[in-house]
């Protein structure tokens, strides 16, 4: 999964770049300080898969990855090319969500581009540009489908006509995800990969010691289908540079449960409505795989190995806890909690897995 950090210049994205990552993204004083986008794949901690993984005494741990971009700061006008604009918008459409960064802190050592601290005209500026740089890739495409579509093509036709509706939409201010695909012409949006379809997390840059989220800013949020969590991200970027100790003992005395990974990870894998299932088996890696919610365990076989996909057989599915409860596979299969699943059974968060698959 691929996650674009985006949001005004000196908003704290380099910032919680490196809370997250732990490399030090270029943090300094001034707009578009990140021209190109730092990227790191940073593993998934799951307490859940390291239990199953004492059980049934797995050789190793390997946890899923999330990718995170560091996307330079838009500005207005950035879909015009403004701040170097176009280069950092064709970074974000190549992303699968978007974590937007919202500065609320005042540290006036902190230029703001616009000279003032206002998380919603901030949010704006952002939101605007990206709609604006749809509108005109919308645009461009009614152009080309117009030419199939004069022509009877059936596709092209309901394609064209969502096209519209979608132009009229952002041209009234709302995003491309306000307007689902037509039954007719499915692909539309994935042909046109718009980048206000992508689910966005908004991360708050909050004062230190604080986790408290603007009502406005959360009521935005909510209004638009975003998920919102709280973060400093100065001081996350400071703990990052501790040792693992160090760190959860100073959170520890200040009061924080967890590090902001965690909480954006979580905000990340709830925008996109993933589940992990996890693959182990004795002398064999743990390993923690995601799949969108409502998939079959058939398109899980095929996360793991084209092969397994190909040949599959029958899954050999139980849940996290009943195999640890039951200390193992063996106790699971005498307690009859160790199920055979077809190709149809909908994958549930926590399930371990193994496919039976003819070579």
């Amino acid at each position: 999964m691929k996650v674009g950090i985006v949001g005004m210049p000196n908003a704290g994205k380099s910032s919680l770049f490196k809370a997250l990552t732990g490399v030090g993204a270029d943090a300094a004083n001034y707009p578009f300080t990140t021209i190109e986008p730092n990227v790191a794949v940073v593993p998934v901690l799951d307490e859940r898969l390291e239990a199953v993984a004492r059980t049934v005494g797995a050789a190793r741990v390997v946890p899923d990855t999330i990718e995170f971009h560091d996307i330079a700061g838009l500005v207005a006008g950035a879909h015009r090319g403004e701040g170097l604009g176009n280069q950092f918008l064709a970074n974000i459409r190549e992303t699968d969500a978007i974590v937007h960064v919202v500065r609320t802190h005042e540290d006036p050592n902190v230029v703001h581009p616009d000279g003032r601290v206002d998380p919603l005209a901030d949010i704006e500026t952002i939101e605007t540009e990206l709609i604006l740089a749809d509108l005109e890739q919308a645009e461009r495409r009614v152009e080309r489908v117009s030419k199939a579509a004069k022509s009877g093509d059936r596709r092209a036709v309901a394609e064209l006509s969502w096209l519209e509706t979608l132009v009229a939409a952002l041209q009234a201010g709302r995003p491309a995800r306000s307007v689902p695909p037509r039954a007719d012409a499915p692909d539309a949006m994935t042909l046109l990969s718009p980048l206000t379809a992508k689910p966005v997390l908004f991360v708050v840059n909050v004062e230190e010691g604080s986790d408290e989220v603007p009502a406005a800013v959360r009521a935005h949020a909510h209004a638009t289908g975003a998920v919102v969590v709280a973060v400093s991200a100065r001081l996350e970027a400071e703990l990052a540079e501790l040792e693992e100790g160090e760190a959860d003992a100073m959170r520890a005395d200040l009061g924080l449960s967890e590090s902001g990974l965690q909480r954006v990870i979580r905000g990340a894998f709830a925008l996109l409505e993933l589940v992990a299932f996890f693959t182990a088996g004795a002398e064999k890696p743990a390993q923690s795989w995601h799949l969108r919610h409502g998939l079959s365990v058939w398109h899980a076989a095929g996360m793991i190995h084209t092969d397994m996909q190909r040949g599959f057989v029958r899954a050999e599915v139980v849940s996290w806890q009943e195999l640890v409860g039951a200390g193992g596979y063996a106790g699971a299969r005498d307690r009859g909690t160790l199920r055979l699943e077809g190709r149809d059974y909908v994958v549930a968060d926590g399930d371990v897995i193994t496919i039976r698959f003819t070579p």
